[in-house]
Parts: C-alpha cells; structure tokens; sequence
C-alpha cells in the first residue's frame, strides 16, 4: 500500500489556506488523462458530526410515467431490465443537477477542491483498496456506505472514468429481497431488533494508516430490518455475544451469497451508477492487476446523499 507522496499548499475557493496530502506519484499525475479526478486529503479541514435534519424524499413526487425520460422528443432513451430483482439500465439520458444534501466522508480520499467527491483510485502507486487481497481469500465484501452515519446515505452515484479492459466490475444485491427470503418467524424476530454500526474501527484504521481524521467517529443503533454489513455492523443490541454473532453471520452469508438477488456491472465508457444505499448493498470486485497488461488502473469519484432514520417495518426507529 503506496503512502501519501507530496503536500500541496493551497487554498479554498473562500480563500482559507489548507494543505492537501497526494495519494499518487508525481509521475503518475503528469502522465493521467484525469489528473483533475486524481485523490487528495485535505489535511486541515475538520467537521463536527452530521446534524439531524429532516429529510424529504423527492422520489415520492416523481411521476410514474416518467415523462421526461419517455418524451417523444427523447428518442435516444433506452430502458432494460438488467435481473428480475434488482438493476435497470438506462442509456441515452442526460443526467440532471444534484441538489440534496452531500455526504462528507471522514476519513477518505477525494477530488481537489471538491471535498463531496469521494475519490476512488487503484493503480500500481496506491494499492489502499487491494491490501486486503493480502491477508483475505478475497476483496469482496458486499456493504452499505457509512451505515454508521445517524441518517445514513440515500441515492448514491457512483462513475469510473478509467477502468480496467477487463475486472473491475461492481456488484449489487437487493437487501429488501433479501429480506423477504427470509422466514416469517426470523422476520418478526428481527424486526424487534437493532444493530450497532460504528465507524471507529474505520477512523482507527486511517489513522494507523497515516491518513488524516477530518471527522471523528460515530456509532448508531439501526433496526436490523436489513441493513447489515459485516465493515460496520458490530453487534445486535440486546444479544449475548454468541447470539450476535451467530444471526450476523447467517444474515451476512444470505446478502453476500444470494446470487439470484445480484446483479453486476461492466464499466463502460460515461457509465452512471444510481442506487438507493438504504435498500441495496454494493462490493468492487477487484480481480485485476494493477501492473498486469491490459487490466490497470481504476479511477472514478462517488457523490453520496443523505437521507432519513432508518426504520424498520414495524415502525421501531434508529437511535
């Protein structure tokens, strides 16, 4: 795993004077076609935790005829269903402006002066993203963005704009499916149930790392429902440690190991990915060599919107 290279001193756009720590070689950042997108870490700017606001979500609004996307003007636009239970993909659409509240990552790369952008980049310079291929069978592991977060992330869009020829895939599962898998017995009993997710092992980690803490950690208690995920789900609250761990174990086996509920994404060039982070896990699939011919590097940036509480079906909310 590459260290930070380089500091640049620099300013914000309101004039306020920062040092950004560089994830990349020097040569690497002369020779990228999207330096621009290349990550940094601004060292000096801090936050305090996320306030509690209250959310409304504009996808209840939309019209279900979608008449914007299927105007008679807009001849390009192109509906498939991907799977049955989860991925629709859409082409020949124009994006519009994002306008709800962004998700400021706390320990994370980003794009320069753009600290909303978390940054994404594995090359042969920084292998943070496949150290684990090390010391684990694989680098997969199907998660929900900081679930620790109070009100944790809603709509998530994620682009690549260098991808390897071949690997470098995206997976998804749809964790309502899931869900509605399981017994009716283990529904009632977890939907009784809360979970602790915390994002200090996370700030623990970048630490040791020699990464920066720009916002210390937090935990939450969400309804299990399904929303778990082995990076930051910790314990089930109320549980003995056994019982904990043996029903995190199953449900983290179901989401990851259900392959008719998944679908997976090839990267292509303008590729968009939308998702609701609430209802649906994600894991980059990192089979390629950073060094290999025709593989190499993976570079894009995530953009993550905040959402509401989670709540659980029987109306038993976060705490």
């Amino acid at each position: 795993m590459a260290s930070t290279t380089t500091i640049q001193e620099t300013t914000t756009r309101d004039g306020r004077p920062i040092k950004l720590a560089v994830a990349y070689s020097d040569q690497v950042h002369k020779e990228s076609k999207y330096a621009a997108y290349l990550p940094v870490y601004d060292t000096t700017t801090t936050f305090p935790p996320t306030e509690p606001f209250e959310f409304h979500d504009r996808g209840h609004e939309a019209d279900p005829a979608k008449p914007n996307l299927f105007n008679k003007d807009n001849k390009n636009a192109k509906v498939t269903k991907l799977t049955p239970r989860v991925g629709t993909e859409i082409t020949g659409l124009q994006l519009s402006k994002l306008s709800d509240a962004l998700h400021v990552h706390p320990v994370g790369a980003h794009v320069k002066d753009h600290i909303e952008f978390h940054s994404i980049y594995v090359g042969p310079d920084n292998l943070y993203r496949l150290g684990g291929s090390t010391s684990k069978l694989t680098t997969t592991g199907y998660h929900s963005d900081v679930s620790y977060e109070h009100q944790p992330p809603g709509i998530t869009i994620l682009t690549l704009v260098q991808v390897p020829e071949t690997g470098g895939d995206t997976g998804w599962t749809s964790q309502a499916a899931a869900y509605d898998r399981l017994s009716e017995p283990l529904k009632l009993f977890l939907d009784g149930l809360k979970a602790e997710h915390s994002g200090f092992g996370q700030a623990e980690n970048a630490r040791r790392d020699g990464h920066f803490v720009r916002r210390e950690p937090v935990k939450s208690y969400h309804p299990i429902v399904l929303f778990v995920n082995p990076g930051f789900t910790k314990r089930i609250v109320g549980l003995k440690n056994e019982e904990s761990d043996a029903i995190l174990k199953l449900l983290f086996k179901h989401i990851s190991q259900s392959q008719d509920i998944q679908v997976r994404v090839k990267w292509e060039d303008r590729t968009v990915a939308l998702w609701d982070n609430r209802v649906t896990a994600h894991t980059a699939i990192s089979d390629y060599d950073v060094n290999g011919e025709g593989e190499g590097v993976r570079q894009g940036f995530r953009i993550t919107t905040l959402a509401e509480k989670p709540v659980a079906v029987n109306g038993l909310e976060s705490t």
